[in-house]
């Protein structure tokens, strides 16, 4: 590895799988020092002790009480924040007719609310090393879908890009940036039950990427390690996607 992270420390939430366990991995092989969270534990320690940084679980980040102590547990460990990896999220999918009123509330609170309240309790610490926020938002937020249909989560994700665009207006006048990544179909354990039914729509989305494939965690988290690391230092309120070239090509 370049060591092209050395000296940063680096906070990511949702680190017991998929996208953030890829980041966490790669950010600390390229020099970081990483502080995770989850709300399972099991997993969550499991990445971490393999991986090599620190990890605090269960943490509910939409829990503005535990965003709070999880951000100052971190800062305890790393002694400030260079960057904020907002990758957590939770989302519940299906025909809108049937998306009820609990359905569409969890999934904002879980994929919207929780950036706001670990970024704000991070905003100090981020000030004072003038640091970074990288959110997670999707190709969901550009597009809609009808292969799964998924209205809370692309009205939560559209939140998370204009979240973003406001975070950084917010942050420039105290040094802060803030971009986000919108990865499209990508195999993570929130979609692996979809994937496992032979039927499921997902495998025509597949068989149709220009790629010939699904993206993959780790093809999410290069993406990531540039943002974080200098080579990005100019980039702001920028958005990223992920996806192989499926949402334009046709």
């Amino acid at each position: 590895m370049s060591g092209r992270l050395e000296g940063k420390r680096v906070l990511i939430t949702g680190t017991a799988g998929g996208q953030g366990a890829a980041a966490a991995r790669l950010f600390v092989a390229e020099g970081a020092e990483v502080v995770g969270c989850d709300l399972d534990a099991e997993r969550a320690e499991a990445v971490a002790d393999d991986a090599g940084f620190t990890a605090f679980a269960p943490v509910d980040l939409a829990d503005p009480d535990g965003a709070v102590a999880w951000v100052e547990d971190a800062v305890g460990v790393l002694g400030g924040i260079d960057v904020l990896y907002n990758n957590a999220s939770a989302t519940r999918v299906g025909p809108f007719e049937d998306v009820s009123w609990d359905d569409w509330r969890f999934t904002l609170h879980n994929e919207l609310d929780l950036i706001f309240t670990v970024t704000r309790a991070a905003w100090e610490p981020l000030a004072a090393a003038r640091g970074l926020i990288i959110n997670t938002a999707s190709v969901s937020a550009w597009r809609g879908a009808a292969f799964t249909e998924q209205a809370a989560h692309g009205a939560a994700k559209g939140g998370v890009l204009a979240l973003t665009r406001h975070l950084a207006a917010s942050g420039a006048k105290r040094g802060i940036r803030a971009n986000s990544i919108s990865p499209g179909l990508t195999v993570t354990p929130q979609i692996q039950e979809f994937l496992d039914d032979p039927s499921h729509p997902m495998h025509g989305m597949e068989a149709a990427h220009p790629l010939g494939r699904l993206g993959q965690p780790e093809d999410v988290a290069r993406v990531a390690l540039f943002l974080a690391s200098d080579d990005a230092a100019y980039l702001n309120a920028i958005d990223i996607v992920v996806d192989g070239g499926q949402s334009v090509i046709v």
